[in-house]
């Protein structure tokens, strides 16, 4: 299957795109619809869009996708879809966590490009066999980590690749909200009671949540590996099954050290994710919740103001940036920057070129290894009471030593 250019060099069609899960009162469907809407790169044309067929379909009817093209579930979407003439290229996968492996694997093996929801899946196993899947097929695979796509993240990696703050010593992240300071997964609430929820959203809870946020964040401004974490997690809320709040010290590779606390019963704070990183040079800080700004604190300088579209920032910010500066512009355009820079990746493979080089810096199935290896020694320093674990533990295996 090839897609052929227009004059402007724009593909001179959308890349078709499935989507399972993300149907009736699902919250996060609606937020990777309008991302991978946002550039006018993708048709949603196909879906199995809820594990109740009822829900399915009618979810499918208010999106306008054709009633034969409206799946029961993943594996028969996959499998139809493969078959098509006009077969989807792309899917995108929005379940709650526990579907992610099982559903990635179908359309990979089916020759269908991936775009997941964030963490890859619930244990290290599922997350090393699914990497292998995806080094096997050859296909794009994107993990919408979608705070890598704010123009000033970018601005802040693109800063420290070029040594403007030295070699890092220091990284702070933090990720606290307050939505969970109540036991509201009682109540009904859809996404308290999955995320709470064990069996569907794994070992960790507040940790997996936003805390891979906040961890991934850090890796992907500083390039630093982690090698060890000392953690421990609480239950603050009566008969919660998962942990709400999450406290992580951090060794990198090469001797930086790191903090992180994540937390969803810190009352005043709604997404206030935040980073900050320390080098023999300078320092960088930067949050979501004033996300086109990033503060850049020069060695024995005035702390320098850089914002989105304007004062000081660079080419690798003008590429994830849309509208002019002094506009708000964030939470969704991150998403649809994840959305366009896999699009551009896998249009340039139909049509034969190479493609746009910033547009190769979207999380991978690495990443989500990376994260999913992080929850897992997080929980299991924790369980130890705090002792330091290697951030590449693997509980299974060390069972079995």
């Amino acid at each position: 299957m090839t897609i052929e250019s227009t004059n402007e060099g724009q593909p001179s069609r959308r890349l078709r795109l499935g989507m399972v899960g993300g149907g009736q009162g699902a919250f996060i469907g609606g937020v990777h619809r309008i991302a991978a809407r946002l550039d006018d790169r993708y048709e949603l044309v196909a879906g199995a869009l809820s594990s109740d067929a009822e829900r399915a379909k009618a979810s499918a009817a208010e999106l306008g996708i054709a009633p034969e093209r409206a799946y029961g579930d993943f594996a028969e979407m996959a499998k139809t879809e493969a078959a098509r003439e006009d077969g989807i290229d792309v899917v995108a996968i929005v379940t709650p966590n526990h579907v992610h492996y099982a559903a990635a694997t179908a359309f990979l093996e089916a020759g269908i490009h991936v775009i997941c929801d964030k963490p890859l899946t619930t244990t290290i196993a599922d997350a090393t066999d699914l990497a292998e899947t995806v080094a096997r097929s050859g296909l794009v695979f994107g993990l919408t980590h979608n705070y890598t796509g704010y123009p000033m993240v970018r601005q802040a990696r693109a800063m420290v690749e070029a040594g403007e703050i030295g070699e890092i010593r220091v990284v702070q992240a933090e990720y606290p909200q307050d939505w969970l300071t109540t036991k509201l997964e009682d109540t009904g609430q859809k996404q308290a009671e999955w995320r709470t929820d064990p069996t569907r959203s794994g070992a960790g809870g507040c940790i997996g949540d936003i805390g891979t946020h906040a961890f991934n964040l850090a890796a992907f401004i500083t390039g630093l590996e982690l090698d060890s974490i000392c953690a421990d997690l609480d239950v603050f809320v009566d008969g919660r099954r998962l942990d709400d709040n999450a406290h992580v010290l951090m060794r990198y590779n090469g001797g930086a050290k790191g903090m992180l606390w994540s937390s969803q019963v810190a009352p005043g704070n709604e997404s206030a994710l935040k980073v900050r990183v320390y080098g023999a040079k300078g320092g960088l800080e930067w949050a979501q919740e004033n996300p086109n700004q990033l503060w850049f604190t020069p060695l024995g300088e005035p702390t320098r103001l850089i914002t989105r579209g304007g004062n000081g920032s660079d080419d690798v910010a003008e590429h994830a940036t849309r509208i002019p500066a002094g506009h708000p512009e964030g939470y969704l355009e991150g998403f649809a920057n994840i959305y366009s820079d896999v699009a551009e990746v896998v249009t340039a493979r139909l049509e034969g070129r190479e493609p746009e080089t910033m547009a190769t810096r979207y999380p991978t199935v690495q990443d989500g290894v990376a994260g999913v290896k992080f929850i897992a020694a997080v929980v299991e320093s924790s369980r130890r009471g705090g002792t330091w674990v290697s951030a590449s533990h693997d509980p299974v295996s060390a069972a079995a030593e």
